[in-house]
């Protein structure tokens, strides 16, 4: 377990007694070991997107690529931190950053690289949604203590970019699956 905490624990703050219904810790974002044949695949599309805008003398989208394709190669390499995870009484902690009911508009769960998503989305335009990975925490049981404050979305319906990447993802897999 990754230090799950489901006791209500009972924290002094100034304004009185904060109530924790649950706590743990978890990696900050989905993370999934790939092989070399998904940096092969990467490489090779970049660079042919190179080429062709290479052949149109767009210099400064080459450039836009490059970068793009470094921070999906760094993301894709280097694993994420543990993050501390709180729901209490007052809202959400997120490491050091908390969010109270009144910003939290709903939420939902996904399901991503084998990892139960938590998404709770918000009412202020940034950041729109706080996305929390659950870990060893079972879904029911978040379920039933975000009730209490916030509405639960079954379907949320995915965003054209969202769509987008699903369709890309499942036509051309930059690697074979594992199955």
């Amino acid at each position: 377990m990754d230090n799950v905490n489901s006791a209500v624990e009972d924290d002094q703050s100034e304004n009185g007694e904060i109530r924790t219904y649950l706590s743990w810790n978890a990696a900050g974002r989905p993370y999934k070991k790939h092989s070399a044949e998904y940096y092969i695949n990467a490489f090779l599309i970049t660079m042919a997107i190179e080429i062709i805008l290479f052949l149109f003398s767009q210099y400064l989208l080459m450039a836009l690529v490059i970068s793009l394709a470094f921070l999906i190669f760094a993301l894709a390499v280097v694993p994420p931190h543990k993050l501390y995870y709180r729901v209490s009484d007052q809202g959400v902690r997120v490491e050091n950053h908390y969010f109270i009911w009144e910003e939290l508009y709903d939420f939902y769960f996904t399901k991503n690289s084998g990892q139960d998503i938590l998404h709770i989305r918000t009412k202020a335009y940034l950041p729109g949604e706080l996305t929390i990975i659950l870990g060893d925490i079972p879904i029911q049981q978040v379920k039933t203590v975000l009730l209490n404050f916030l509405p639960f979305r079954e379907y949320v319906n995915p965003t054209f970019t969202e769509k987008a990447g699903n369709w890309l993802e499942k036509n051309f897999p930059l690697e074979r699956s594992a199955s």
